[in-house]
């Protein structure tokens, strides 16, 4: 089987920023998964390649989930929060992803 090849600057572009929350980080203990936050058209083999190249590791799987943003009120003025779509990314045994910044 082939892997798809995609475009680097588009995967350079595909993670938007770690998710650092406490779900996230019991996630990662209990099944060596790391959250991020992707862009909305992204695609789960995009995602995947993103991880591989940017963080040299190998992923096992990706679970994607689209989070509706909330409407809510700042005084007088209504707002709306983004919607976010998240990526749970399954690394495989024996690789780990260190994103808290801390020498390894």
């Amino acid at each position: 089987m082939n892997a798809p090849k995609f475009d680097e600057g588009r995967l350079m572009q595909v993670l938007v920023a770690p998710i650092v929350s406490e779900k996230a980080t019991m996630v990662a203990e209990k099944s060596n998964a790391v959250t991020f936050k992707v862009l909305q058209g992204a695609t789960k083999h995009e995602i995947k390649a993103a991880v591989e190249l940017l963080f040299k590791v190998e992923v096992k799987g990706v679970s994607v989930v689209n989070t509706k943003g909330k409407t809510k009120r700042f005084g007088k003025t209504v707002g709306r929060r983004d919607n976010v779509r998240k990526a749970y990314v399954l690394l495989k045994e024996g690789q780990e992803l260190n994103l808290s910044g801390e020498a390894a």
